[in-house]
């Protein structure tokens, strides 16, 4: 029984308390709440008194003109969001399943593994369960970790970093990144033997955007073999645009080298055969620890687990 021994099944919260958090923190004003959830004002301030006292904090601050959320408050509104969220998502899963449908699941990926690892994963899945609906998103981890957090995600094939709040994360590490240079196809120094860092340092790059990890180290490898970085440079994360600069100029570019593969594999770059020892922190599988995964989500979370074993040579638990 002590599972069931959580202090909002104690204090009997209600539903209705929480629409009233998010409620009040949108119209600032209880009146205005209470006639967005059709209730009286003294019924509303009744709910919100109850929550209050069965917490021993205040949650709003009564203002001449409105109500301000205390620090207690701003946390019960954070987390009453989710919950109501996470209702609505069991709502919608639901409907799927009553339709015929396997319901929903959203990953997020950076780039190597969106390239390498989900194509197979999520076919695998598809020919299984073709009427699961997946949602993909290519992004930064920080930006994925967000959306993660927000529960607009349900898996991330990402990194995590030093800042991330890492104590309601599961994470499982699959493989570093190692790093390439790439150009033209026929570019002049695909023909230099030896190729070293000294021979491109005076090449224009087309680098990642200044404050990345990728960035820093590209900057820090050139630093270490007592070179400046290269001044002359384009910055973006455009894979597109990169792609179709390097066709039109002799620039060479900095690619994760799964990245580099496909898109010499299908002539549009070529990969200089030089060594560049900079690489990226492993990345991995990182889920929400203080949320069940959906059925369609447990699916897909299977299905990256074996194609792992395939891509990597990586057997995690199932």
């Amino acid at each position: 029984m002590s599972n069931y021994n959580h202090w909002f099944i104690r204090a009997r919260l209600k539903t209705r308390q929480l629409l009233l958090l998010v409620a009040l923190a949108e119209e600032g004003n209880i009146h205005r709440a209470a006639q967005v959830l059709s209730m009286t004002q003294p019924a509303a301030s009744k709910l919100l008194k109850d929550l209050e006292d069965v917490l021993g904090v205040p949650l709003f601050d009564r203002l001449p003109r409105g109500m301000s959320p205390t620090w207690y408050g701003e946390t019960m509104i954070r987390h009453a969001r989710m919950a109501l969220a996470s209702l609505n998502q069991a709502h919608d899963e639901l409907m799927a399943l009553k339709t015929g449908h396997f319901g929903h699941v959203g990953v997020g990926a950076i780039t190597s593994p969106g390239l390498s690892l989900l194509p197979p994963a999520v076919a695998l899945v598809k020919q299984e369960h073709p009427n699961l609906r997946i949602s993909l998103e290519i992004e930064t981890s920080p930006v994925l970790l967000d959306r993660l957090e927000q529960g607009k995600v349900d898996i991330v094939v990402g990194r995590l970093f030093a800042e991330h709040d890492k104590g309601n994360l599961a994470y499982e590490p699959l493989t570093e990144e190692m790093v390439s240079a790439v150009t033209r196809p026929g570019h002049p120094l695909m023909g230099v033997s030896n190729l070293s860092l000294r021979d491109v340092h005076g090449a224009g790059w087309i680098v990642p955007p200044a404050g990345s990890v990728l960035r820093h180290r590209f900057d820090l490898m050139f630093q270490q073999e007592g070179l400046s970085p290269p001044i002359n440079t384009i910055e973006t994360s455009a894979l597109l645009f990169m792609s179709r600069m390097l066709q039109q100029s002799d620039m060479v570019g900095v690619l994760a080298t799964e990245v580099a593969n496909y898109y010499a594999s299908h002539g549009l770059m070529a990969i200089l055969p030089m060594d560049m020892p900079c690489h990226m922190d492993a990345f991995g599988l990182i889920t929400r620890t203080d949320r069940l995964l959906s059925p369609g989500a447990k699916v897909l979370m299977k299905a990256l687990k074996q194609t792992c074993l395939t891509q990597y040579g990586i057997r995690l638990n199932p």
